[in-house]
């Protein structure tokens, strides 16, 4: 076990493929969580559930144990072994994931998909720390951004693969399914992705045996931190909203095609995993590797591609919504499909490099904290209730006008992104001088 880890790991190209090890784990939660979206309308038809229950069951059910349970794990994360935490967290949300096949009521559902909540709230955090010692702040929002496309990859096995098994084999078969790679996902991490030794890719930081077996702050000292930065004020309002946005229309897409459109499951699974997949792929790669090249010219570029990207797909993303041809429809989504993820590797390559070494995780965490509670929270669950509401005025078109209420939002999400970008370089510079200082001092003789 130890000799398969140290060999891969005196390869040249190891740390890419722990980067790519991650973006599977990434990828097979993505799958886990998001094949809700696909499913919704035949889980709704058996269960005898309304929009605002799905979209409960969809949102908050999962939402608060996530994002909750993943702070005291993100803590435990900044001081032990991350590549273990993850491998339990894989387990669990992927065992959940099966079980989820065999509820036998909505309560049963809910309650196995609290399961994968919890399981997934152990993964994402550690991810960004490792990742964030395997390479120096240049290139680490492309490596971000490789690791984001977990995102988009998982949507597109759950939408096109979801979509087919769901039509030939139903909705139960269907998590079954989908739950058994993470298992196996879990063993490669384990066996063959070592625990990299904190800070060691960040040249400013002075790393000494002091600072890689100091203790971590604790919750209020890393909340604090991330509330007295500037920068990170902005970029948790705007990462939060983004996934409010981002949340709503993955969860409820699926269903508008199918109502709007007249789509079967198997079409519109193909759609959107070509468009949230291949498409979105593209747009999440190219945001953080992107904001690597222009932030060489300027730093403050690493959160304005954010916000022109998330402003300027607006009008794009409100006419896809209004109109009623099908063509036309995919024509104006290929942009907000292009740039709808924009957002995730620069605000995560960020975070890890506003805070210190021993607190990555943990801030981390309190952003996904943030991002998850409001957007996987409350983005669903608010679409559900507008269409609800819009449904004695618009019948089956009521969830259509709810995705143009949401797609408005993103220009609030825009501004956070570019006020984020003012004091963007002072933070960085005082965050680099606070580690170097840190670490000189922690060599000093007592």
């Amino acid at each position: 076990m130890q000799t398969i880890r140290s060999r891969l790991e005196s390869r040249p190209w190891y740390r890419w493929y722990a980067v790519g090890v991650l973006t599977a784990v990434y990828a097979s939660s993505q799958v886990d969580r998001q094949i809700m979206a696909i499913l919704l309308e035949p889980i709704k038809t058996e269960l005898g559930a309304s929009d605002t229950q799905m979209g409960f069951l969809v949102g908050l059910t999962f939402a608060i144990f996530y994002a909750t349970l993943g702070m005291p794990i993100a803590m435990l994360a900044d001081r032990t072994n991350r590549r273990n935490i993850i491998t339990a967290a894989i387990s669990i949300w992927s065992a959940m994931t099966v079980l989820c096949g065999y509820a036998a009521s909505f309560f049963q559902l809910a309650l196995a998909r609290i399961g994968v909540g919890v399981g997934e709230a152990g993964s994402t955090p550690p991810s960004h720390s490792i990742i964030a010692d395997l390479f120096p702040p240049e290139r680490r929002g492309t490596a971000m951004g490789v690791f984001a496309l977990g995102v988009n990859i998982g949507l597109l096995i759950a939408y096109l693969a979801g979509g087919w098994l769901s039509e030939n084999y139903g909705w139960r078969m269907t998590f079954v399914i989908v739950g058994v790679p993470g298992l196996l996902i879990a063993a490669v991490l384990y066996f063959t992705v070592s625990e990299p030794s904190r800070g060691g890719a960040d040249a400013k930081a002075v790393v000494s045996t002091a600072t890689e077996k100091g203790s971590a702050p604790g919750f209020g000292s890393v909340a604090r931190h991330m509330w007295r930065v500037r920068s990170i004020r902005h970029l948790c309002l705007g990462s939060a909203l983004a996934g409010f946005i981002g949340y709503g229309f993955v969860l409820w897409m699926p269903s508008f095609l199918i109502r709007s459109h007249g789509l079967s499951p198997t079409e519109v699974g193909l759609i959107l995993a070509l468009m949230t997949g291949v498409v979105g792929s593209l747009g999440t790669f190219t945001a953080g590797r992107l904001t690597d090249v222009l932030s060489e010219r300027d730093i403050r570029w690493r959160t304005w591609v954010v916000a022109l990207g998330k402003g300027g797909y607006v009008p794009f993303l409100a006419a896809s919504l209004w109109v009623d041809d099908l063509t036309l429809f995919l024509i104006l989504y290929l942009f907000p499909a292009f740039f709808g993820g924009f957002y995730l590797a620069p605000t995560f390559s960020l975070i890890q490099g506003l805070v210190s070494l021993r607190m990555r995780a943990l801030a981390s965490s309190i952003t996904l904290f943030v991002l998850n509670i409001i957007g996987m929270g409350f983005g669903p669950q608010l679409v559900g209730i507008l269409s609800d509401y819009f449904a004695p005025e618009y019948g089956q078109h009521s969830l259509r006008m709810a995705l143009i209420v949401l797609s408005v939002l993103n220009l609030w999400c825009a501004y956070h992104y570019f006020t984020a970008g003012r004091t963007l370089e002072k933070d960085l510079n005082d965050q680099q001088g606070s580690d170097l200082s840190g670490s000189v001092a922690a060599r000093q003789p007592a």
